[in-house]
């Protein structure tokens, strides 16, 4: 398999365009409904972390850290998205996005990394839970899509210090 996994760069908004995009369109892990632009991806570093994993030459999908709250007393705690090409699935590419991701939000000192999915994507839920997240709640009728009520899954990773103090 060649895959790289790495951070984002300039280069990569077009194709994070195009991936977010057509997630948008499969409406199964966003309740955004309207396309994004290049100019709304090339301010998403100025907002968090992304990592971009290219396979066999293409960009096929990203990892997107954002804060979790404004207040200071939240900065260590971080929310996520994960988003892989229809056509790069179930070839571990998440996997190997979480993983580096976790890395790197624990050696930033992030404690909690958290995010919600939709409960009928199992996919997605299975791959946070094979990398530690714990299920911690459901949010009920969290955000119409379509015009229909959906709930979300709340999953979250301890990391460092707090995942420590949690396992004693």
């Amino acid at each position: 398999m060649s895959l790289i996994i790495r951070d984002m760069n300039s280069g990569d908004c077009e194709a994070l365009v195009r991936i977010y995009n057509s997630i948008v369109e499969e409406r199964v892990a966003t309740f955004n409904t309207g396309a994004i632009n290049i100019d709304a991806v090339s301010n998403w570093p100025s907002l968090g972390s992304i990592i971009v994993a290219d396979f066999a030459g293409e960009t096929v999908g990203f990892v997107r850290s954002f804060a979790y709250r404004e207040r200071e007393c939240y900065e260590g705690v971080t929310q996520f998205s994960i988003y892989i090409a229809m056509h790069a699935r179930g070839k571990g590419i998440g996997d190997h996005l979480l993983y580096r991701f976790i890395d790197e939000m624990e050696a930033a000192g992030k404690w909690k990394v958290l995010s919600r999915v939709f409960p009928e994507n199992t996919a997605s839920i299975g791959l946070l839970e094979k990398h530690g997240f714990r299920q911690v709640g459901l949010y009920k009728n969290h955000a119409k899509l379509d015009g229909e009520w959906r709930d979300v899954v709340i999953v979250e990773k301890l990391l460092g210090e707090a995942d420590d103090v949690a396992g004693e």
